[in-house]
């Protein structure tokens, strides 16, 4: 009997369908493909699927909580629906810290409106002011917020300086933010991971127009560009063998020979043909097709076939952390302070000042900032 692959997916339209027929291509009749089909959900079920590609549940969780139960019940769901539910960017930053992978410095802040069902008491373990001072210092200006689980650039705003900033705040209601460095990059790559062990690097230009974006070409040539691309392989299957996806992007900034990870959590990626490219898209369809039908010739009946990360595994077996060079090289907070404080040239700690007595919600309203254009997924 031929193992079954389905493809759950939205408004998408050029990868699903060329996904299914590369599949049915490359599975020979042993594996085939087709695109989900759900007329009714019952608990405990099990529809079927050896493998279902998840391109949508992020948007509709009625899919996410249909994906949950296919892989108790044995689907490899590609990616993790439970880890997927989990993450989050904010997080993300603090994993690759301790994998020794650079990142922007960002901090976290509470969101400017209080979420539903809660009250002044529920913030009592929250100082107000934040310590702006201090924040402002450590990340520098100018500078970008963005929701820490958020994706497609949606609800990102480069902030010049604090009253930009505390503006800008005020725009994005219930959503937890981060404050993040801008790394001023000579160059750019976006790079696709398919079952923690295919990498592709695509140079990348964000700052183009949507359709532009891998119009682009590497700055770096020779033995740095050899070495530069080896160091984001490396950074690229490490991340992603760490948090457990299968399908991921990561977006690395290149700033003085040095990729910075900015995002990399982005479990159902842009494969459109139309702002991928034509060679990207012939990449992603190959690769994920050929990982798909891996993925269904190794499915084992009544098992868990979901891949699961480094983190949660080396978590479930309650083994004693090894201490790894990032993670000697991490301070507490105070030290970090202290650290902070010292660097802080004068003329900073005077401008930074008079902002500490400032809280989140000001009475006065500058002038907004623009958000960021939006990068495609």
């Amino acid at each position: 009997m031929a193992k079954k692959v389905g493809i759950l997916f939205g408004m998408e339209d050029t990868f699903p369908w060329a996904f299914i027929d590369k599949v049915n291509e490359l599975g020979k009749g042993k594996v085939v493909a087709e695109a989900v089909q759900i007329d009714k959900v019952q608990q405990g079920i099990d529809y079927g699927y050896s493998v279902i590609f998840d391109r949508i549940s992020q948007e509709v969780p009625f899919y996410r909580a249909y994906l949950k139960n296919a892989a108790l019940m044995g689907t490899a769901v590609i990616n993790n629906p439970f880890w997927w539910s989990a993450d989050e960017k904010f997080f993300n930053n603090c994993l690759a810290m301790e994998l020794g992978i650079p990142v922007p410095k960002t901090v976290l802040l509470p969101s400017k409106e209080r979420p539903d069902n809660t009250t002044e008491k529920s913030f009592r373990n929250l100082v107000a002011p934040l310590d702006w001072e201090y924040i402002f210092n450590y990340i520098g200006f100018p500078a970008y917020m963005k929701p820490h689980d958020g994706g497609g650039w949606k609800s990102v705003y480069r902030v010049e300086n604090a009253d930009e900033l505390f503006a800008s705040h005020e725009e994005t209601g219930q959503l937890v933010m981060m404050l993040q460095e801008e790394i001023i990059f000579e160059d750019y790559y976006r790079v696709y991971c398919l079952g923690q062990k295919y990498v592709h690097i695509m140079p990348y230009e964000p700052r183009n127009e949507f359709h532009l974006r891998y119009a682009t070409e590497p700055k770096t040539t020779g033995a740095a560009h050899e070495k530069l691309m080896k160091t984001i392989t490396d950074y690229t299957l490490k991340l992603n063998q760490a948090l457990g996806y299968d399908f991921n992007t990561v977006e690395f900034a290149i700033r003085d020979g040095v990729p910075y990870a900015i995002d990399f959590c982005n479990p159902a990626p842009d494969a459109d043909i139309h702002s991928v490219g034509q060679a990207n898209f012939d990449w992603i369809v190959e690769h994920s097709a050929k990982y798909a039908i891996e993925k269904a010739t190794a499915h084992k009946e009544k098992e868990n076939n979901t891949s699961w990360g480094t983190f949660m595994k080396n978590a479930a077996g309650i083994a004693s952390p090894k201490t790894t060079k990032a993670r000697v090289n991490l301070k507490s907070a105070a030290e970090v302070k202290k650290a902070a404080t010292k660097k802080a040239s004068p003329a900073a700690k005077k401008t930074t000042a008079k902002t500490t007595a400032k809280k989140t919600t000001t009475k006065k309203t500058p002038a907004k900032a623009k958000p960021a254009a939006k990068k495609g997924k």
